[in-house]
């Protein structure tokens, strides 16, 4: 059973959970069945697989609802020889499953087109032996992370000091996996019933080679890599118009793919006329006037930029190569091509952000608006939340971002200026789950019921630190996680996985940032 912790209009547009699922259905010696929050496929009549795909911090408590549905312990201490191995994957898992890690029995740290293989067939030769063997056996396996053969240390006051294995022969460190494939993914089910109704989706890039130092996408799936033009991208964008008329090419920054502009003059043809074509985000120096052109006579009607600040310094401290002419110039040809919106992605409360910095970003906004009439601008905003593997992932959430939030409202509402800000309280929550270690756990399983309000998380983990009392056992001091900036010789709740990074290149990235010397 292969679960998405959303509904199936949600799900079936997410390309990772479609790649795990053909993957899966392609083999013959599995029978890989579909489960959404609101639907799913026939199930079987006994199941030895649960797996979850999970792509954002919020989900987490759907798996638990998802997993009682099945009649399956959510703890998987609880589980024994007859229930299904719960495993997951997915960016949130990978970066850092520590706060989830007690209910899975594993976790699949990185790309799935080598690990998928690999787990299913250690998994075929170890199917007979009792549960605890056949969990050694998958940890022999790189990529593949069984969280019960591990256990935190603490110290008295509560501090990590370690996660180690708790036997013998088990590997004392998990590396994430990376595929290094000529060939990326695409869709494998296109349906009008889709968040997006009948699009072919189509991987253009992986990673992205700018490396701001918040970024998840960034430095969590390095290195960059682009398929082909020839052997991957255009096969995979024929297979998908031969069913359905709407493409979409996704990527943290498709644009840099380095034979984009090939790509876009193969989609010039007359042979494409009716075809929709839709991009992701794309990075504002790589806009020209054919870009646009291309795109409007193919049906998009505006482009995605992220900006992160108007502050030319604050995109310096976050490494965002990006000059303000270049955003000017990125929306001159986004209406010169004939595009009719600009959506641009900005972000506050940043290290060493200041309330001038803030300003400088509704400025650019008017500005903008001023310099290209006629193009609607509209902004999205979120605040900085930290994610493992990044040089970020020890600063804090800080509370001044909600009151810029406030600040770009005030500014820019009254403008006419759409501003579609992500709520500075869920933000607290996401940091809750992403900088959290295993102690979190009683909290998301209180959370059930509740955890689509902010209040029902304040709630559950009030009644979590309520039920332990105290000693290191309790959930993590809530503004140690969420809000304090940690020492960089502090042990991490993820120290035992490995990502792209080693955390020394991490910290020099950081130091390089704030202007730090080490």
């Amino acid at each position: 059973m292969l679960a998405f912790p959303s509904t199936y209009t949600v799900g079936i547009t997410s390309l990772g959970y479609q790649v795990v699922w053909a993957t899966l259905a392609q083999r013959a010696d599995v029978d890989v069945r579909r489960l959404f929050t609101d639907q799913g496929d026939p199930p079987h009549r006994i199941c030895d697989l649960f797996g979850l795909s999970l792509s954002w911090e919020l989900d987490g408590p759907v798996l638990l609802d998802l997993l009682e549905q099945q009649r399956i312990p959510i703890w998987a201490s609880e589980r024994g020889d007859s229930d299904p191995i719960v495993f997951g994957g997915g960016p949130v898992l990978t970066a850092n499953p520590e706060p989830l890690a007690p209910f899975f029995d594993v976790v699949l740290l990185g790309d799935g087109e080598l690990l998928l293989p690999a787990f299913v067939d250690a998994l075929q030769q170890h199917r007979g032996a009792p549960r605890a063997e056949r969990l050694r056996q998958l940890a022999q396996v790189p990529g593949v992370y069984v969280p019960s053969l591990y256990a935190p240390r603490y110290s008295s006051e509560g501090q990590l000091l370690a996660v180690e294995p708790i036997e013998p022969g088990i590997p004392a460190t998990v590396a994430k996996q990376t595929w290094r494939g000529n060939t990326l993914s695409h869709s494998a089910v296109i349906t009008p019933e889709a968040a997006w109704p009948s699009i072919h989706m189509v991987e253009v890039v992986r990673s992205c080679p700018e490396l701001c130092r918040f970024c998840l996408a960034s430095y969590l799936t390095l290195p960059f890599r682009t398929p082909s033009l020839d052997d991957g991208l255009i096969p995979a964008v024929e297979k998908g118009l031969a069913a359905t008329q709407r493409l979409g090419l996704l990527g943290a920054s498709v644009t840099q793919h380095p034979q984009f502009g090939d790509l876009l003059a193969w989609l010039d043809q007359d042979r494409f006329e009716g075809t929709r074509v839709s991009v992701s985000s794309v990075r504002a120096a790589t806009v020209t006037p054919e870009l646009g052109r291309i795109l409007a006579k193919r049906g998009s009607k505006s482009l995605t930029i992220a900006i992160e600040s108007g502050s030319e310094r604050m995109r310096q401290v976050v490494n965002k190569k990006l000059a303000t002419e270049e955003i000017y110039a990125a929306a001159r040809y986004a209406k010169e091509g004939g595009l009719t919106g600009l959506k641009l992605y900005g972000m506050v409360g940043l290290p060493t952000e200041e309330d001038t910095d803030v300003v400088a970003t509704a400025e650019l906004l008017l500005a903008l608006k001023k310099a290209t009439p006629g193009l609607r601008l509209s902004l999205g905003v979120s605040s900085f939340v930290p994610k493992a593997h990044t040089p970020f992932q020890w600063q804090g959430v800080r509370p001044e971002a909600d009151k810029r939030l406030k600040l770009l409202a005030k500014r820019l509402k009254p403008k006419g200026i759409e501003l579609r800000p992500e709520s500075y309280g869920w933000s607290v929550i996401q940091a809750l789950l992403s900088r959290s270690d295993r102690r979190l756990a009683p909290v998301i399983a209180a959370a059930r019921g509740r955890h689509e309000s902010l209040g029902g998380w304040k709630q559950a983990y009030r009644a979590a630190v309520e039920t332990s009392r105290s000693g290191p056992e309790a959930p993590p001091p809530w503004d140690d996680v969420i809000h304090i900036t940690w020492n960089q010789d502090r042990v991490l709740p993820w120290v035992h996985l490995e990502g792209p990074l080693p955390t020394a290149t991490l910290a020099k990235h950081r130091s390089e940032a704030l202007g730090e010397s080490r």
